[in-house]
This record gives structure tokens, sequence and C-alpha cells, in this order.
């Protein structure tokens, strides 16, 4: 006997390969079975998801989410976990000084699965009025280790935002800070780089295996193409280094040219993400199903884009056999989306409006077995 059965549905899952129709069988929060057919009356509940793909849940892994206290935070469960996420990696909101109200009132009570990185200044992201590294003394990494030390189970790594009116001349001697505190605990770090004090050359020599780049297509200066639209050459070499790119839409980080041309020249982010906040969940982000439907219009089948939204970041994060995946015995977390056909319009971070013919829309998701309305923002028919 199941806890939950969904069924009727098309299962599209990277992770094992699986494109077809099947349903799951769901228990004590796992998935307990995944064949062609099971017996509806083999469940305690039944989910039909006739017409609809069925996906292991969105791992996203750039949110901001501590809302009421930075000026950036959404809600995690009415905004992320009901967009089709499951598993989301707050980038940064809070420092070394506000980490334990993050974690109280927010990653400890929310349904959403959600970690955190650390951002490398103690204030973390509060207001912009003054960016969180433009007094040097906010990056101290011997805060940031002992608060790492102490939530090592939902602390995943340093976060560092570069841009010039949040680190102005400080950018070098603040990253050197993040990667002396990332060391010291054994965790990585995530860059945000654009429109720095520093070059992105500068940047990305710090930067080692595991680390990640977000952001990677904007349309700023310090982007991974030169003056000529060629991927820089220290971008290659990180990523031979094992550098990981990020998507890490934003309000102001995803240009469609950007992502074409290097896209074109062979340079693939490892991962999706939304970097959904409260300045872009009205659009151009939207949610992350709406990024990830970017990359359809951009040329990736269905499969390929979502692996970068569940297989890849599960192993970013170190749990890829029990998230990520729709295997028997992973955590039960599924997002149903219909694949909707026609002419849907998309916007980037700078305004460039394209047109794609299919898009990802959530309509429900589970999360450790139970089953939740989905959200599907921007969506016009939705």
């Amino acid at each position: 006997m199941y806890d939950l059965i969904v069924g009727n549905g098309r299962v599209l899952d990277p992770a094992t390969g699986l494109d077809g129709a099947s349903d799951i069988g769901i228990s004590g929060g796992r998935i307990a079975a995944v064949e062609e057919r099971l017996d509806p009356g083999d469940g305690a509940s039944f989910l039909d998801a006739a017409g609809l793909t069925v996906t292991p849940g969105l791992i996203d892994l750039h949110v901001h989410v501590y809302e009421g206290v930075t000026h950036y935070g959404v809600f995690p469960d009415e905004d992320v976990l009901a967009s089709g996420v499951t598993t989301a990696l707050d980038a940064g909101s809070a420092g070394a000084a506000t980490f334990a109200g993050l974690r109280r009132y927010l990653i400890d009570v929310s349904d959403l699965r959600l970690f955190a990185l650390l951002n490398i200044s103690a204030m973390g992201m509060l207001d912009e009025a003054v960016g969180e590294l433009e007094d040097i003394r906010w990056a101290d990494p011997a805060r940031a280790i002992a608060v790492c030390e102490q939530n090592r189970d939902v602390i995943l790594g340093i976060k560092i935002r570069l841009t010039r009116n949040l680190a102005g001349e400080n950018a070098r001697p603040a990253l050197l800070n993040a990667r002396e505190a990332a060391d010291a605990v054994g965790l990585p770090v995530m860059v945000h780089p654009q429109a720095a004090e520093i070059s992105l050359e500068e940047i990305l020599g710090e930067l080692k295996a595991g680390d990640l780049v977000t952001h990677c297509f904007h349309g700023l200066d310090g982007g991974v193409l030169d003056g000529n639209g060629d991927v820089h050459r220290c971008v290659r070499e990180a990523v031979d280094r094992g550098v990981i790119f990020d998507v890490g839409h934003g309000k102001g980080s995803f240009d469609f040219n950007v992502a074409e041309r290097a896209l074109a020249q062979g340079l693939i982010p490892d991962t999706i993400s939304s970097d959904l906040h409260v300045h872009n969940i009205n659009g151009p982000v939207f949610d992350l199903a709406t990024t990830l439907s970017k990359f359809l219009l951009l040329g990736y089948e269905p499969a390929e884009a979502l692996r970068r939204c569940t297989v890849t970041p599960a192993a970013v994060l170190g749990m890829e056999e029990e998230i990520g995946t729709l295997a028997v015995d992973a955590h039960a977390d599924l997002t149903l989306f219909e694949i909707a056909e026609g002419g849907h319009g998309f916007e980037d971070s700078g305004g460039q409006q394209r047109t794609g013919d299919l898009r990802f829309v959530p309509r429900q998701v589970v999360k450790a077995g139970h089953a939740i309305p989905a959200v599907a923002r921007g969506y016009a028919a939705g």
C-alpha cells in the first residue's frame, strides 16, 4: 500500500534516463516504485497526472528568501516551493551577523528544503544604499568560519558579490577573505563577478574545482565574452579546472545575446538557476520554470535543460542519491509540468523579447510525498 500514487503521466527523469508513461508509488516520503502501471487502489491517495510531465522536483541554486530582513527576500514556500522548486540554496542573503535568524525563522521551519551560502560580509544583503563590502571590516573570515562550523548541516558555501556599488575598491581583499573562509571549512565559494573593480581573470584565478561563478550570461562588463564576442581564455581555463558556471538569471544578469554566443562556442552552463528575489518575481524571472523554458528557446531539449535543474545541482549539493532523481528510495520530491506549446513570450534582463515554442508550466508539486498545487507565474494562459 502506498501513501500516494502519481499516475497517468509522462515521467521524464534525466538521472535515470526514463522518458515515458509510468506511475510512481510513494511511501514514507520516499519513492517506493516506478512502474509502467500501478493499481490506483493500492494508494491511500491518487494524483492524476494525465497530460502532464512528471519530473524530479527542481533544484534552484540561487534564490533569496530572507523575507522581512533583506530588501531581496521572497517567501520560501509560497514563492519558491509552489513554483515547482523542492530544494533551494539561498545565495548569501545572510552573513555571520544575520544568519541565526535565517536559520531559525526560515530554514528550520519551511516545507521547502532550504540550504544557504553564507555571505562573506557579516551584514549579508540588508540594503544596497551602502554596499555590504564597502567597509572591509564586514568581510571577517574568522566570523564566517565560526558560523559555518556551527551550521555545517545547512551552510554549503561562501557567497561574495563583487560589483562596484557593493564592494568598491575592496573587491580583491574581500575575495581573498572569502577564499580563506571557504578553504578553512572545506566549502566552495560562489562569486557574483560582474562590473567589479578587478578583472574577470583575477577573479577566476582565485577559484578552484567546485567553486561557482553565477550570472554567467550577464551582459555587463567583466562578462564571459571578450570585445570580439569570443569566450575569454580564462573562462575556458576555469571550466577545465572544474569551476562550475551557473546561470543565475536575476533582474540584471541574463542576456540572450551573450547566452547564444557563449553556447555556440561550447560554453555550456553546468546549472540553471533563477536568482529569484522580490525585484524580479513579477518579471522578467517569475520562477525557475520560466528560466528553464528560456533554454528550450535557445535550442535545448527538455531533458537536457532539466538536467541542469535536477541532476547537476543535486551533485553540487552532494545529494545526488537523495534528490534530483526519481529513483527508488530517493526523496519523493516531484514537479508536474504542462509543457505548453505555442508562441510564448520571454524577456531577458535587458528587456530583449524572444518568442519560444515550448514552456514549462508547473501545475502540481509533490514535496516529501505531499501534493501541493503549483503557481505558474508569468504564464498568460495559466
